[in-house]
């Protein structure tokens, strides 16, 4: 089968990045392609998402800058054609990795996020050290793939990359597996209306316009909130519902595998995030039949939603505009845009990035 095709990035703890790359990853084995998913460490719970048919190579380091050794180590034996990375500081690794493993293995890098939000809400040193790492190893990839036109726009001009070298391939969303898992039994599911958000519990999802949204909602609608995920805000929010006083509807159950079932159950997703890439969980809410509500944050909502023709779109950190946007989607028939989220769909980005590291 010739040379594999290597993706690399730091683990698989359940992230929106992580989830793609084992779509790719597997896409890639049922077309033939010999792959191979390198991990700084092989943990998480998509690990389980891994097809038979891709070879997990473990780093076996905990810190992506201590994966290097063994990157440009993996480089050198087994000499892969192609080496696709993706979230920042794994792709500067990857970079200098392969700059030291001098050999003809191609990097093709993937920006998933809108860096200029990121890096301004980190701030600091660090965050100018990483956006200065960031260029110089950008510049020698072969390609940079950005998730959407917003952070392709980003990484041109943050980094100073050139129109050629940045192309955009929306991520492999939608899968037939996804749908089918859509359909399955939920436990714990509440009664009732049912508005629904997806994600870490991190600044980046800004959960707690979310919560004050919903504390503003009408009593007559007697809906409730789900937040699935995990993440170090957790206690913090938990005190915000307790002093919002809508703990008897809030409910917050941690990392779900299968977000999709209860996406399909919901009566309405919210997603109030202050920066995105591309947010993978406004797609597959829609291709799962979910009216969708989304802060206009940059990027993609947007591009997703065709400025608002298939969902509300809101000011970033308004919760009176969320609120709004959220009683007039409870309180309307449900409108499907599963047929705009086929765009989406994993054989086309599959195809296109298939191409991308193949071609010669």
């Amino acid at each position: 089968m010739g040379k594999a095709l290597a993706l690399y990035l730091p683990s698989l703890r359940g992230g929106g990045a992580e989830r793609i790359m084992v779509t790719l990853a597997n896409g890639f084995a049922e077309r033939g392609l010999r792959v191979d998913l390198v991990l700084a460490k092989a943990d998480g719970p998509y690990l389980a998402d891994v097809g038979p048919a891709v070879r997990v190579v473990d780093l076996g380091r905990a810190r992506v800058s201590r994966s290097l050794p063994r990157l440009v180590e993996y480089l050198r034996h087994e000499r892969p054609s192609a080496l696709l990375s993706a979230l920042n500081h794994a792709n500067v690794v990857a970079a200098i990795a392969v700059a030291l493993a001098r050999t003809d293995t191609r990097l093709i890098v993937s920006e998933h996020n809108s860096i200029s939000q990121s890096m301004t809400e980190e701030g600091g040193l660090k965050s100018r050290l990483m956006l200065r790492a960031m260029s110089w190893t950008y510049g020698r990839a072969e390609k940079v793939v950005a998730v959407s036109n917003g952070v392709a726009d980003d990484l041109r001009r943050l980094i100073g990359l050139p129109d050629e070298k940045v192309l955009t391939i929306y991520n492999p969303i939608v899968t037939e597996q996804m749908v089918e898992r859509s359909r399955e039994p939920v436990e714990g599911f509440p009664k009732g209306r049912v508005a629904i958000a997806v994600g870490r519990l991190t600044k980046q999802k800004d959960y707690p316009t979310l919560l004050r949204a919903f504390a503003l909602l009408d009593d007559a609608y007697q809906a409730k909130l789900v937040i699935l995920g995990e993440g170090e805000l957790r206690s913090e929010l938990e005190g915000l519902v307790q002093d919002l006083g809508i703990a008897d509807r809030v409910l917050m159950p941690g990392f779900v595998s299968n977000p999709y079932a209860w996406m399909r159950r919901a009566d309405l997703f919210v997603m109030s995030s202050a920066w995105e890439g591309l947010p993978t969980v406004l797609v597959e809410a829609m291709a799962c039949g979910t009216p969708v509500v989304s802060t206009d944050c940059p990027s993609g909502p947007a591009e997703i939603l065709e400025g608002g023709k298939w969902g509300g779109l809101v000011p970033v950190g308004d919760h009176v505009a969320l609120a709004d946007a959220m009683e007039k989607n409870l309180a309307s028939s449900k409108r499907s845009a599963a047929h705009r989220a086929m765009h989406f769909g994993a054989a086309v980005a599959i195809e296109r990035y298939s191409n991308l590291l193949t071609v010669r």
